[in-house]
């Protein structure tokens, strides 16, 4: 009977994810009007400068220098993210309190700062630090540790949450402090899924490093800026390519990590030599060439404009700030409300895109093993979408919404689909993933009695999988929603676009009040997404 009502469950809310994404369609009027007069020709000109970039001398010496600046600024970034969210997430765990009502308390309070610390994209750090400390590296360090804490800090403290209680129990009974209960007993129990999720946000690090140019600071995102600002698309690709290589090595290197966390503790040392020499490269690169000071962040002067920067926030330098008027909120509503529709268009578009591509991408389907059947085009079907995958998501959402704005018209479409383009490669690769770890033996008992593939694919592979692909997408929607704020910079709609407006007229009130907006509809989604993906399980 509980199996029964889990699949209704699962029904329901995947017609309901269905029914919304038709609606965010019906906000859009599908007319040629959408297009600017030579935006197809544009399309064309980026299409075919893919196939040529621009590899002279001179743009590839460029494309080195920024990529290691970006690189740089990820790893830097990373390294105080994950020093706040290794304290952050024991602390937001509750494992150190020794009363219930303890662990309640200290669970609620950090949990919510690594909300809010996530809550705010990395792009409107940015901003908020150049504003205040000015163009310094450590701006964009900063506001990458910050929201990369967050996100990590809860990871972190929900894997320590759900470790399993009597090893434990037996340490603490054997006399072990708290703190040596968390050395010998916790950590090496959640060591290898910390160590996975740390390598892929390092992946998704160095694409928000690339995009930090749009406040100002430098980097292969700066150079794509400049060339799109100049319709180079050749350079655009050659700079792109660069990302993407990068992307790919640290994919590799990701693998070769969690093939080796079981190795022998005499090859062990060997893994630390790359990340440390990473991290110290990017810290001596930063003070000794960048010659970043992190105290001149708080000279008389900075901290003269910080204050006036936040009573400037506060709305303190207006007459009727922008969060007192009626017809402010009005328009701050609506805005967010076409928010809320692109994001929902956005992955919906990249739900259904992941849907006709995700079972040739599967390695499984791909040589025959899951459903005993092998077609001559496979292998090369197989290696096509998964290079679609990764050009997709190794691109971040800004980069695809400055490209995409030259072929449509300002408005959520734009957004949307340069999230959905983004978000596609990664639901793609995890959904593949998927199938691939999925239990065969169910799909290959229906492929022996003789089933057709329509009905391996109904009857076998979709019930299996259709859970964790909806979880998937669940938590793809929360952080399209986070982005959403970041595509409406280059004009593509929503909260962000009047965000933009108003950071280039000063208008310090309405920031705050959209701000506000922001942060609320990100609350909502996530509260949403957590809700669903339980129902779900």
């Amino acid at each position: 009977m509980t199996k029964i009502y889990d699949v209704h469950k699962r029904l329901f809310l995947t017609l309901f994810l269905i029914g919304i994404f038709l609606w965010s369609l019906s906000s859009v009027t599908w007319n040629s009007d959408l297009v600017h007069g030579s935006g197809m020709d544009t399309l064309m000109e980026i299409v075919s400068a893919l196939f040529m970039p621009d590899l002279s001398g001179e743009i590839l010496t460029v494309a080195l220098e920024s990529m290691i600046i970006t690189v740089v600024y990820a790893v830097a970034g990373m390294s105080l993210a994950l020093v706040l969210a290794f304290f952050l997430g024991i602390f937001a765990s509750g494992i150190l309190a020794e009363t219930k009502a303890g662990k309640i308390v200290s669970s609620s309070f950090f949990r919510g700062i690594l909300s809010f610390l996530r809550a705010i994209h990395e792009l409107v750090w940015a901003w908020l630090f150049v504003a205040s400390f000015g163009l310094s590296p450590y701006a964009a360090i900063l506001a990458l540790a910050l929201p990369y804490a967050g996100i990590l800090g809860r990871i972190f403290a929900d894997l320590l949450a759900d470790v399993p209680k009597e090893p434990i129990e037996s340490l603490k009974l054997a006399g072990a402090s708290k703190w040596q209960t968390l050395l010998y007993g916790y950590l090496p129990q959640v060591r290898a899924g910390i160590l996975s999720y740390v390598m892929y946000r390092f992946e998704c690090a160095i694409r928000s490093s690339a995009i930090m140019s749009f406040v100002g600071l430098g980097g292969i995102g700066y150079q794509i800026q400049l060339s799109l600002d100049d319709l180079a698309y050749n350079e655009v690709w050659t700079f792109l390519y660069f990302l993407i290589a990068m992307v790919l090595l640290i994919d590799l290197w990701s693998r070769y990590i969690r093939h080796s966390v079981a190795a022998s503790a005499a090859k062990q040392w060997f893994k630390f030599l790359i990340p440390a020499a990473l991290l110290s490269g990017s810290w001596i690169y930063i003070i000794f060439v960048q010659k970043a000071e992190f105290l001149s962040l708080f000279s008389s002067e900075n901290i003269l404009y910080v204050k006036e920067f936040f009573s400037g926030l506060a709305g303190l330098e207006e007459e009727e700030p922008a969060f007192l008027s009626g017809q402010a909120w009005m328009e701050a509503l609506q805005l967010t409300w076409e928010t809320l529709k692109m994001s929902i268009m956005a992955i919906g578009i990249s739900a259904v895109l992941m849907m006709i591509t995700v079972l040739p991408a599967a390695r499984n389907i791909a040589d025959g093993s899951l459903i005993l059947q092998k077609n001559w085009y496979s292998q090369l079907l197989y290696g096509i979408i998964r290079i679609i995958y990764i050009f997709s998501r190794a691109i971040p959402e800004l980069i695809w919404a400055m490209m995409i704005i030259f072929v449509f018209k300002p408005g959520i479409l734009p957004g949307a689909l340069a999230l959905a383009l983004h978000n596609f490669g990664i639901l793609g690769k995890l959904c593949a993933e998927t199938i691939e770890d999925s239990d065969e033996r169910p799909i290959k008992n229906l492929a022996v009695a003789g089933a057709r593939k329509y009905q391996l694919l109904f009857y076998g592979i979709l019930p299996a999988v259709l859970p964790k692909f909806l979880s998937y997408i669940l938590y793809r929607w929360e952080v399209i929603m986070r982005t959403t704020i970041v595509v409406g910079f280059v004009g593509a709609g929503g909260l962000g676009q009047q965000f933009k407006m108003s950071m280039s007229f000063f208008h310090y009130s309405s920031i705050t009040q959209l701000l506000l907006c922001y942060i609320v509809l990100v609350f909502i989604a996530d509260a949403f997404s957590e809700g669903a993906r339980k129902a779900v399980k």
